[in-house]
């Protein structure tokens, strides 16, 4: 709890605003500007996002300016890096990987899974294997705010009950697919094939 106080002072984040984080280098593709949108759509003047990464500056500076349109600057943080990010994902009410063009693997839904935390992603690339639509995550259409909108909507809207049941199927999908050890096997058995 103490970690979580002052990633919440040090982010200044209101104690009980509901928080979305897009973790990812400041590059396009990673969607930043797709989430934007999406929050602006929803009109959730109490909804916080944090865009979390280190990039491209004049990209930044395009987001700060879509950030402004929206008239809710002061509910989005750009945060360039964070020393904890177990505890960055623990202050999330929804973690989103918007990726406008398919990852490999997208590291970021695994480990949002592994603390729990509900997820959207777009659906392509790793996500397609990492989220299973409805049990640990939810999928939307690559460069659809609406869509993210109304994802993110539904994902806030969930009751405790199940949020719960959501954390516990993602920790477990987490730690019979995507363990160090298993994934080090299976990679290793491809090189042995």
């Amino acid at each position: 709890p103490e970690r979580m106080i002052a990633l919440m002072k040090a982010w200044r984040l209101p104690e009980s605003a509901p928080l979305v984080l897009l973790p990812g280098r400041l590059t396009r593709w990673k969607g930043q500007g797709v989430l934007i949108d999406a929050i602006a759509r929803l009109n959730r003047p109490e909804l916080h996002a944090v865009i979390l990464g280190s990039g491209n500056a004049r990209y930044r500076r395009e987001l700060e300016a879509a950030v402004e349109r929206t008239g809710a600057a002061g509910n989005f943080r750009f945060i360039e890096d964070s020393p904890d990010m177990a505890v960055a994902y623990m202050l999330a009410d929804v973690v989103v990987s918007a990726s406008t063009a398919p990852e490999g693997f997208g590291r970021v839904v695994v480990e949002a899974q592994a603390m729990g935390r509900p997820v959207i992603a777009t659906a392509h690339g790793g996500a397609l294997e990492t989220v299973r639509p409805g049990e640990t995550g939810l999928l939307v259409p690559p460069g659809d705010a609406g869509a993210m909108a109304e994802a993110i909507a539904a994902t806030l809207d969930l009751d405790a009950g199940t949020r719960l049941a959501l954390a516990r199927h993602q920790i477990a999908h987490v730690r019979e697919h995507f363990s160090s050890a298993l994934m080090t096997r299976r990679t290793l058995d491809v090189y042995e094939e």
